[in-house]
């Protein structure tokens, strides 16, 4: 993939595992993010353009096109912009990267999820120190085992037969704290 640097690269969000897949948000809207001397937030429909004319948008570890968990076109990676961000839903290949991938969710190790993306013309407000992301052509949504740009991101290891509604609804309101 040529191009990949002078992509920029943001990490969020919370990420669970149920089965062989990993669910969660890529991108949250309004989240405040600290890009080296710059305040960043994203706001609702920055991805609705580009997830409409991209057909092959893909899913990597920490960024490396060479670590592929999924793609949109194979349909195994599924994208879609609701109300608090760019939700997904990742179906993990039977791969040692793979099995890798859920061990870690599970055992709340992964550092949270991450996004590559351009700007383009006229897809950013900047007011001051603070930039508005308002548009952004997406390329790859990274699960990142490290450190995500957003602090208050978290990622959780969920499986539907080890966790009852009630524990998992105040595992989601913990994480918004």
């Amino acid at each position: 993939m040529t191009g990949l640097t002078d992509m920029e690269r943001r990490a969020v969000t919370e990420l669970r595992a149920a089965g062989r897949r990993l669910t969660g948000y890529a991108a949250r809207f309004h989240a405040e993010a600290k890009i080296h001397d710059f305040i960043e937030i994203i706001s609702p429909g920055a991805f609705v353009d580009s997830l409409r004319a991209n057909p092959d948008i893909l899913a990597l570890v920490d960024h490396d096109a060479s670590r592929i968990l999924g793609r949109t076109r194979s349909g195994t990676l599924k994208l879609t912009e609701d109300a608090r961000g760019l939700e997904f839903d990742l179906s993990l290949p039977d791969t040692s990267l793979g099995r890798d991938m859920i061990a870690l969710a599970e055992r709340g190790d992964l550092g949270g999820m991450s996004f590559g993306f351009r700007v383009p013309k006229g897809g950013e407000k900047w007011e001051g120190r603070k930039r508005t992301l308002t548009r952004v052509d997406l390329a790859e949504i990274s699960v990142v085992q490290a450190w995500p740009a957003y602090d208050a991101t978290t990622v959780q290891a969920r499986t539907k037969s080890r966790i009852s509604r009630a524990n998992y609804m105040r595992m989601i309101t913990e994480s918004y704290r």
